[in-house]
């Protein structure tokens, strides 16, 4: 048979739903060293993988791109520029990372090349977001390629709408969805789980991991297929840092400073202290005349028993910890498993911004301000589906002196994932628009960091919002799980859930997941996990725990502050909502702007006319945002019968006046009503540029209006007339 170049090798996953998923390999990309297209509906999105040689190194070295080009949704990118380039966009650094985190794990602890995965989009489907359909074809990729891979990963996206569990929703399904959740594993376990919510309780959650679960295994079961028949064969790796010499280093290491080790360990030391007392701990290792005795002096010292006598140490200093916890209930700063750092709020902090709070838990400082803007001050962005904007944002920030470190200033990805967990954990309580016209703004700057920012932001941007005086549904507050297992499994018999954990047992832990809602319930949810086989019995148990753990917390916030200020900043701009007839858009914009224009220079007033007549007013203070109502209103107003008005004579015929008594609108006083006797001449009466008071007789079928200056001489005391009083202009 005839080669084919073009001929794919495929395998199809039938999700429970009934949905086909195609996954395949051998047609494109085939220099790659390992390559995979998974596609379902319209959507087909590819992954690569290369690697680079052998290094010497103490971390791994992966990069995940994601993107997604305009053409995929057959569309031409927006802006003067037509080229996509250069840096990718937020959303698509959310989307890399979330195939990062499940893939990262799966790499062996040694392994130490460069890996790079790309992750396109080459054509999207118009009803669902295929991002995570990256995590399958960048797993596949790298399952069919040389790389050591333990297990094969997928990911699908969950979403709950009242009793219904949906697999792949649609973009319409997500956007009325109680909860939308990704989920990660393997074909045996979850290992990510990251989504948001409006206020789900805990047994939502597990039952929507579990659902993903189902199809994560069809999706797992398809790859493996693949990979048992087309997979290169697998490199080999050299143990590092294995022989007699490494044995005689592990037992050395432990003699020298483990009665030490552990008196430390158990003296309750913040970070600020325990870092420098385990560098000089470890510093005291490899200069001991023992140690030394193995690993050389001076020139004959071998660079690499140095190394491992040091990994030694750390290894040393993780397990002593995690026996620690597990054999006492006792963690490094002296709390208990399920108890919360210390707290302190202060309001108000920074006097020019909207609102502002400082929140610390332990060693983690979060000063978060609110800023309200108007809808000019939309974020705009573009995506596969067109362009759109965002009236609320929450902007992380993380710099170097926050950890005592010196580093380039920038924006990292982790910083973007961040202030993403942070903005949606606050999305469900946010008013509605049509309530609260204001573009929210929210910015954590993280002072100081010992264990979960994140969730210090979630906690100082609730206050920040409440200082401002934004009316949110309930407060929110975040908290940061973790677990310790005694051999890494989730079937061990010890096991400690830990709440509020720090930097260093995030780092030797075995799961990190971070919970934020209200007492109500959960707003957003992520989880990556490092242990295999974890239960939802012991899902449910961590979700439980770090409940009564963020009760804690919102009970601190409400000492703080019970309720949103019943007033918003005078700093603020006021905000006002109107509606108009469509057909006086024109008359309110007038020739060229004019009219528009003309009001906000006299008021100071920034105004924006939606297509429908919805108007939106972004004043500098009360007075000036009614003044500038008022004059809208007189722009757009229709004559009333029996309505007096103050107008201005225009025009002047035979047969009677024009008078002006709304904006751009005249009514005719026939020369019938203009005295309670009978009028030679009009000029005798009014003329042109007179100021009148006139009764608005009615409206005839043409639309003209009919006036009368004679109904009113009858009146003793003429009711107080409408018009267009000069207003009084608002303090500079």
């Amino acid at each position: 048979m005839e080669y084919q170049m073009l001929a794919p090798k495929e395998a199809t996953a039938k999700l429970p739903d009934g949905t086909e998923v195609v996954l395949e390999t051998g047609r494109l990309a085939k220099q790659a060293s390992g390559s995979a297209v998974v596609k379902i509906g319209d959507a087909f999105v590819l992954a690569t993988v290369c690697f680079g040689p052998e290094k010497d190194g103490d971390f791994f070295p992966l990069t995940v791109e994601y993107r997604e080009k305009a053409y995929a949704a057959g569309r031409l990118p927006g802006g003067y520029n037509k080229r996509e380039a250069g840096r990718p966009s937020d959303e698509e650094i959310l989307s890399a990372r979330i195939i990062d985190r499940p893939i990262r794990p799966m790499f062996p602890e040694n392994f130490t090349r460069e890996v790079q995965v790309i992750v396109n989009v080459l054509s999207a489907d118009k009803k669902f977001a295929p991002d995570v359909f990256g995590v399958s074809a960048a797993s596949l990729a790298i399952g069919l390629s040389e790389l050591p891979f333990e297990e094969q990963v997928a990911a699908v996206r969950v979403a709950v709408i009242g009793d219904e569990y949906i697999v792949n929703p649609s973009y319409e399904q997500v956007s009325v969805a109680d909860l939308d959740l990704v989920v990660a594993g393997t074909e045996n376990s979850v290992c990510m789980v990251e989504g948001g919510a409006y206020e789900v309780s805990e047994d939502t959650m597990i039952k929507a991991i579990t659902t993903g679960h189902e199809a994560i295994k069809v999706l797992c079961k398809a790859q493996a297929e693949l990979v048992a028949k087309f997979a290169k064969p697998k490199m080999v790796l050299t143990p590092k840092n294995k022989g007699e010499a490494h044995e005689k280093l592990v037992s050395t290491v432990k003699e020298v400073i483990f009665d030490e080790l552990n008196e430390a360990l158990h003296a309750n030391m913040v970070k600020t202290q325990l870092y420098p007392k385990m560098a000089e701990l470890e510093a005291k290792v490899v200069a001991d005349p023992k140690i030394l005795s193995i690993i050389g002096e001076g020139d004959a010292q071998d660079p690499a028993l140095l190394a491992d006598a040091k990994a030694i140490f750390a290894e040393l200093e993780r397990t002593t910890m995690r026996m620690m916890i597990l054999n006492e209930g006792r963690r490094i700063d002296g709390r208990a498993t399920t108890e919360v750092r210390p707290i302190e709020i202060q309001l108000g902090l920074l006097p020019s911004v909207h609102g502002s709070a400082v929140f610390q838990r332990g060693e983690t400082q979060a000063l978060v301000s609110c800023t309200l803007g108007t809808k000019a001050d939309e974020q705009r962005y573009e995506t596969l589906q067109g362009e759109g904007s965002k009236s609320y944002m929450l902007h992380y920030n993380f710099p170097p002196f926050c950890v005592g470190e010196c580093k380039k200033l920038g924006m990292s990805r982790r910083e973007i994932g961040h202030g993403h967990l942070a903005e949606r954990s606050l999305k469900a309580v946010l008013p509605v628009t049509e309530d609260f016209p204001y573009t929210i703004r929210i910015v954590s700057e993280i002072l100081e960091s010992n264990g979960s920012s994140s969730m210090a932001s979630v906690c100082g941007g609730t206050l920040s919002l409440m200082d401002a005086g934004v009316p949110i549904k309930a407060p929110v507050a975040g908290v940061a799980m973790g677990l310790i297992s005694e051999t890494g499994h989730a079937d061990d018999a010890k096991i400690k859930i830990l709440t509020d954990i720090t930097g260093t047992e995030d780092h030797l832990g075995d799961m990190d997941f971070k919970v934020t809602g209200t007492e109500e319930g959960i707003t957003a949810f992520q989880m990556d996990i490092k242990i295999k086989g974890i239960t939802p019995e012991l899902m449910r148990s961590a979700l439980e725990q770090a409940r009564a753990g963020r009760l804690h917390i919102l009970g601190k916030i409400k000492e703080a502050i019970p309720a949103p200020r019943d007033h918003l900043s005078p700093k603020a701009p006021t905000m006002l909502k109107m509606r108009i007839p469509t057909s006086k858009i024109r008359d309110v914009i007038g020739s060229g702007g004019s009219v528009i224009k003309g009001m906000q220079a006299q008021t100071g007033c920034q105004i924006n006319i939606e297509e429908s007549g919805d108007i939106d007013i972004a004043a500098p203070n009360a007075k000036a945002g009614a003044i500038c109502r008022r004059m809208i209103e007189e722009l757009t107003a229709e004559p009333e019968p029996g309505r007096i008005y103050k107008g201005k004579v225009k025009t002047i015929q035979p047969f009677g006046a024009f008078v002006e008594i709304l904006p751009g609108r005249d009514g005719l006083v026939h020369i019938s009503e203009l005295a309670d006797y009978r009028v030679e001449k009009v000029e005798d009466i009014v003329h042109v540029g007179d100021e009148v008071t006139v009764l608005c007789l009615g409206i005839d079928p043409k639309g003209k209006v009919k006036l009368s200056i004679k109904a009113l001489q009858h009146q003793e005391k003429p009711a107080e007339p409408q018009g267009d009083d000069p207003a009084e202009p608002p303090q500079a």
